[in-house]
């Protein structure tokens, strides 16, 4: 199979790709050990460029979840990893950010051939790895642990400390950038970590596993398990071992997962979907603005949560952006992840391939008109891949393809006379993840970021995470915090008051 997409990409899969893809079923790791899972159950992972098989995993359930628990709370306890100073912690993290860099091109390969993402973009996903873990390492360095309290009549402190084995269930559309952004506050604090990667896209977490052993990690502080999510995943949302409970996906799992926190009593941050909109004023350069929503959309074939999936433009030029933004769509080359030139890749899968087309039917039968198509797309050399072509669609609010989170390279178009109206169109969503507003006018700009509703509002950009700012959602969006800050951090450390009366 590898040789297959060789051939028809015209690239050279690495040795060290091929290599691990070889040495399957590929096991978890628990305990600083690889270990094969006691049902002896497999999954396959897919290309999504070629739809064949890459390589096989083992599929891990509670027993295993359980092992990796135990894993975790013991090296909490008794490697040191907690009760060292930052310092000491940040020789190992430091370490492990340098071994991640060095292997960059084996794991971007990973990336780019198990989710179906522009190598380029693959490159860039890993590097963000790198400096995340970089960014928490070095903040850790910096803070306080332990504040005086200035209280009449006592002698009093408050101290942090790390929580303890920490749980994280990472999706698939970004699946190793995911893991820097959620592991790195959790490390760096001290506290210790299982992880359940998207069966769809487990590669680059597994071999990351090589990374940690390589740089020394105490054997428990990293734990990674996979298998599905309707058994692993329950059964770490379920697990009473942890301390603290991350999860990042759809609205609807991400309720479980809270239920199960909750049940538990432990704090729970839910980072999960969205449907942005993108606010357009008549004074912008309509070809410039045009490139950059359409650049959007197609970034990562549209399956990024915070994306821009609602274009709501003044009247004036709404014609205009619509038609720019719909030939630059038309121009986007569709490819192979790994082929030159490829500008779009394939969704993740036929199930999210039926998805997005099945939008496309509910929403035209629901009254949208199409300004672009869309559809299937055949790409050469690559008959079994699931590729879709840019789609945009036109109508009123309440369209199906314009409530719900489509999750591929679709955007909605509506036209808007005044602020209030946009505003209001904007916020008739029940997500909250993020929005952007397009204007020359700096301060109407800032009017409309300021009453979009949501965890972020970004003015003439899209998708833009500058490290040390919050990123975070709300209502379907997620609860219990945000990621890429020092609030992050913060949220893997537990207070205590220490007060001694004089």
């Amino acid at each position: 199979m590898i040789t297959t997409i060789e051939s028809a990409a015209g690239v050279s899969i690495l040795p060290e790709v091929r290599s691990f893809l070889e040495d399957a079923p590929l096991k978890s790791f628990i305990g600083g050990e690889w270990v094969k899972t006691a049902s002896g159950d497999t999954f396959q992972t897919v290309n999504p460029g070629s739809g064949q098989a890459l390589t096989e995993v083992y599929a891990g359930d509670k027993t295993e979840i359980d092992q990796a628990v135990q894993a975790a709370q013991q090296a909490f306890d008794k490697s040191g990893w907690a009760t060292m100073t930052t310092h000491e912690r940040g020789v190992y993290l430091h370490k492990l950010a340098d071994a991640v860099e060095k292997s960059l091109p084996v794991m971007a390969q990973l990336e780019s051939l198990d989710c179906g993402k522009i190598h380029e973009q693959a490159e860039s996903d890993i590097g963000t790895f790198v400096s995340t873990l970089r960014y928490f390492t070095d903040m850790s360095l910096q803070i306080d642990r332990r504040l005086p309290l200035a209280v009449a009549g006592h002698e009093a402190h408050s101290s942090l400390y790390p929580y303890g084995p920490c749980g994280f269930i990472f999706p698939w559309n970004f699946p190793f950038l995911l893991v820097g952004w959620g592991i790195s506050p959790a490390l760096a604090a001290g506290n210790t970590v299982v992880i359940k990667p998207a069966e769809d896209t487990p590669l680059s977490t597994l071999y990351f596993t090589k990374l940690v052993k390589e740089a020394g990690i105490p054997d428990g502080v990293v734990n990674v398990v996979g298998g599905h999510g309707e058994t692993a995943g329950s059964a770490l949302a379920e697990h009473p071992g942890f301390k603290r409970m991350s999860f990042t996906g759809s609205p609807e799992v991400g309720r479980l997962v809270g239920k199960a926190a909750g049940a538990n009593l432990i704090p729970v941050k839910l980072e999960l979907g969205g449907k942005g909109a993108a606010v357009v004023f008549d004074d912008v350069d309509i070809e410039d603005t045009a490139e950059k929503l359409a650049g959007a959309i197609s970034f990562h074939t549209g399956q990024v949560c915070c994306t821009a999936t609602r274009w709501i433009v003044q009247e004036s030029i709404y014609e205009k952006l619509a038609d720019s933004c719909a030939k630059r769509l038309q121009q986007v080359s569709i490819g192979h992840e790994m082929s030159e030139g490829s500008q779009m890749g394939p969704v993740v899968s036929a199930k999210q391939r039926d998805r997005v087309l099945g939008y496309l039917e509910k929403g035209s039968k629901g009254g949208a008109e199409f300004i672009l198509e869309g559809g299937p797309a055949e790409v050469s050399g690559f008959d079994g891949g699931f590729y879709v072509r840019p789609a945009m669609l036109a109508g009123g609010p309440d369209n199906v393809a314009c409530v719900e989170e489509i999750f591929g390279p679709v955007t909605y178009v509506m036209p808007f006379k005044t602020e209030d109206e946009a505003i209001d169109l904007v916020n008739r969503s029940n997500y909250g993840l993020a929005n952007s507003v397009w204007s020359a006018d700096l301060g109407r700009a800032g009017r409309i970021a300021e009453a979009m509703v949501a965890g972020n509002s970004w003015v003439n950009a899209h998708n833009v995470f500058a490290p040390g700012v919050p990123y975070a959602g709300v209502n379907k969006s997620g609860v219990g915090g945000g990621v890429n800050s020092p609030e992050s951090y913060y949220d893997y450390l537990r207070p205590k008051s220490v007060v001694r009366p004089l």
